[in-house]
């Protein structure tokens, strides 16, 4: 599942080279984080969700195929503050 994310995102995004694709198994499922450029964010949400929506979706059917649970999170890493 994390070569489709990495198939799928990669095509999406202006940065490919900043994708990046954690895989976090709670015991239940694995939840995929997937962290990008902060640029390539609306790329990959969409209008009104849709983008991202469509991939989760695409997620859970492979998956459930695979006799898996998977999920996917957008993990937005806050810059550093200055003080």
């Amino acid at each position: 599942m994390e070569q489709f994310l990495n198939f799928v995102v990669h095509r999406l995004v202006d940065r490919p080279d900043a994708v990046s694709v954690t895989p976090v198994d709670n015991g239940k499922e694995t939840v995929y984080e997937l962290r990008l450029h902060p640029t390539d964010m609306g790329k990959i949400i969409g209008r009104q969700g849709a983008t991202i929506n469509a991939i989760r979706t695409l997620l859970q059917a492979g998956s459930a195929k695979k006799g898996i649970r998977c999920s996917l999170e957008v993990v937005e890493d806050e810059p550093p503050r200055n003080k």
